[in-house]
């Protein structure tokens, strides 16, 4: 068990990607409508203790159509208060407002959650490190494309860069 405490008006959850096509692929170690169903209690939980949720989205660069599912899902649009980014590189940082926004609103903390772990949650974890945001990675809330590469980054790369938690311990840190 972590033993975490969050300030909920300093502390974003960060959801990536949650759109049709992504959840569709198949991911490992847990379906992607898993972690949607999962993604969608911890923005409950997060907007309910007046905390920040950024939703993030990627769309194909250079293209006149996005593909088909390239929204979020409807489970996850974002709310009033909510910030939404739509990124056209691997990770949330690269290209978007997403650092000014989080600075003009005194954010601190991020906690990371969404598809695929070793893509775009791995890379916004890495700019979020360079960036000097505290870091907090919901292992139970997202899910790779394959399940060792899933491991690997709960393993070896996310616990030198921040907090390793569940939703649950997320969810009673933020309380």
């Amino acid at each position: 068990m972590t033993t975490l405490s969050l300030d909920p008006r300093r502390t974003a959850l960060v959801l990536i990607d949650l759109m049709p096509r992504i959840i569709a692929l198949d991911t490992a170690p847990l379906k992607g409508n898993e972690v949607l169903v999962r993604c969608v209690a911890l923005a409950e939980a997060t907007r309910s203790v007046g905390g920040l949720v950024v939703n993030v989205r990627v769309e194909r660069p250079g293209v006149d159509h996005q593909p088909e599912g390239s929204g979020f899902a409807p489970e996850v649009e974002p709310q009033p208060g909510d910030i939404e980014i739509v990124k056209n590189t691997l990770g949330a940082f690269g290209r978007s407002n997403l650092d000014a926004q989080l600075q003009r609103r005194d954010i601190n903390t991020l906690a990371l959650a969404g598809i695929a772990t070793n893509f775009g949650v791995e890379s916004t974890a890495r700019a979020a490190d360079d960036l000097g945001y505290e870091t907090v990675y919901l292992t139970d809330a997202m899910t790779g494309l394959d399940a060792d590469a899933h491991d690997f980054a709960i393993s070896h790369i996310f616990p030198r860069l921040g907090t390793l938690c569940t939703g649950t311990e997320y969810i009673a840190a933020l309380s």
